[in-house]
């Protein structure tokens, strides 16, 4: 096999699965993967969002319910995925996890409930979707990179430091960054490549007018906020990474973001 070969052919029959199902991140990661010739699965709690039923008709992703918080539920996924598509090689879980009522309350107004059940959406559903994307994979054959799969988690600023009142997204975000370091530790010397991606933006997506807009941060202008279509391409390059130059953390930020 040719060198120009090999970047190439190992990639068009993957199988890609990606938890958590939005219009932002996992879209474009949708659109991308199939473009580059993988079958995809989308998973969410709701799969006849709007979004997913398009990605479905124009690209032939298939889509699944899952509520990636309860064990048997993701158990139930990868097998279903295995068993219909094939084993996945790429698994993107991309779940912010936050429950609404959380938002911008203090250590002393923050509702434990809803504090736990943040880190149960986030951090807790990596960890169910990351141990059954680890099983599957340790049992594909290694391409000719050496490689069985590659997981992918994204993460927020907040996995780099902890804001005020926002106490319980800190506590999601470094849980789901020291599970995602400790599963690369593990799992890398296997032929599993693991990636955190903290991404320090807010994310506008295209939409139907063509602008790119974040419900709570207004239109993007001049690239202030981080472009789905162009964090999909680093997951992409993170999962044809050469297993001799594998990196495990990359932190995605716009020009004019301030950190």
């Amino acid at each position: 096999m040719t060198e120009s070969n090999r970047d190439t052919q190992p990639f068009l029959q993957d199988i890609a699965l990606i938890v958590g199902g939005g219009p932002g991140i996992s879209s474009s990661c949708a659109r991308l993967f199939a473009e580059n010739g993988m079958r995809v699965a989308v998973a969410a709690r709701n799969p006849e969002k709007a979004v997913l039923e398009t990605l479905e008709k124009v690209h032939g992703v298939r889509r699944y319910a899952c509520d990636a918080s309860e064990p048997e539920a993701v158990a139930q996924l990868f097998a279903n995925v295995a068993r219909e598509i094939g084993a996945p090689r790429l698994v993107v879980h991309n779940i912010d996890g936050r429950v609404p009522g959380i938002f911008r309350k203090g250590i002393l107004e923050a509702d434990p409930i809803m504090a736990l059940e943040t880190i149960r959406n986030s951090a807790f559903s990596a960890f169910l979707v990351g141990q059954q994307a680890a099983r599957l994979m340790l049992g594909n054959e290694p391409d000719v990179n050496g490689t069985r799969g590659t997981i992918i988690f994204t993460n927020a600023s907040a996995a780099l430091k902890g804001f005020p009142s926002s106490g319980a997204f800190a506590m999601a975000c470094h849980a789901k960054s020291g599970l995602a370091q400790s599963m690369a530790r593990e799992l890398m010397p296997q032929g599993i490549h693991v990636a955190n991606v903290p991404i320090d933006a807010a994310i506008g997506w295209t939409q139907e007018d063509g602008t790119r807009a974040h419900r709570l941060a207004g239109t993007t202008v001049e690239d202030n906020m981080a472009d789905p279509v162009h964090i999909a391409e680093t997951y992409l390059q993170l999962h044809r990474q050469h297993r001799s130059t594998w990196a495990f953390e990359i932190v995605l930020r716009p020009w004019v973001e301030k950190w």
